[in-house]
């Protein structure tokens, strides 16, 4: 399973109001996995930043003043994308800039592009939070504290690394690391070349046990207090 995330910064809040997208930043997932398989682009508006957003981002007109036009990047954007499903917090917001540039794209030039939603499904992170913590804050932030994911580094919102973040949510949100891989390509499998399962010898010496720490049960607990707010934690009955 593909998955992207996404994000984008732009000149304001309404693309009805001829607001454009300044910047994209994407991570891609495979089978709930990082690849390092990165997007990023900033990209020129062809029209002043508000001052409002310069406030939220910090991406200035003089910065964008010499970054390529949507037009000049956007094969390359929809390559990416193209078949993946969407992780976006507020989805309507990005989706529809992102609609609304192709279809000034189809305005000016002769071409014709298929809508966000013709080329990938979409997750709304946003909307999956609201479900998960109803009546609570669900912004980036907000989750980020729930959920225990240090954004200090976080000063202005950046689209590349909002998608970084929320990457993590997402994981967090929908259930954390789910399979334990022992492929022939990740180390643990490489030992077991072609045998498959070992058999211990039955006069081995007695296997050692490990006992958690006291910093480690905190940690523990503090995780399933975090579980309990949503559902039952099995551990504890």
């Amino acid at each position: 399973m593909r998955q992207i995330v996404l994000d984008t910064e732009t000149t304001g809040l309404e693309p009805k109001q001829g607001h454009r997208i300044i910047e994209i930043g994407c991570v891609e997932l495979i089978d709930r996995k990082l690849t390092g398989n990165h997007y990023h682009q900033y990209i020129n508006p062809q029209r002043d930043v508000d001052e409002g957003a310069i406030e939220v981002h910090g991406i200035s007109n003089e910065f964008l003043a010499d970054k390529p036009l949507f037009v000049d990047i956007v094969g390359d954007f929809l390559q990416y994308i193209k078949g993946a499903e969407l992780v976006i917090h507020n989805a309507s917001f990005d989706v529809g800039f992102i609609n609304h540039e192709l279809l000034l794209l189809e305005k000016e030039t002769a071409a014709t592009y298929d809508r966000v939603a013709d080329m990938c499904t979409v997750l709304d992170t946003l909307s999956l939070a609201r479900k998960q913590h109803p009546g609570q804050k669900n912004n980036l932030d907000a989750l980020c504290r729930r959920y225990g994911i240090d954004n200090s580094h976080r000063e202005l919102h950046g689209a590349l690394l909002d998608a970084e973040i929320l990457s993590d949510v997402y994981l967090l949100m929908t259930g954390g690391q789910t399979s334990l891989s022992l492929s022939s390509d990740e180390g643990a499998g490489n030992s077991l070349g072609d045998t498959g399962i070992r058999r211990l010898k039955e006069n081995r010496e007695p296997l050692s046990v490990l006992r958690a720490t006291e910093a480690e049960v905190e940690i523990h607990d503090k995780r399933l207090d975090e579980l309990a707010e949503n559902a039952e934690v099995i551990w504890r009955r």
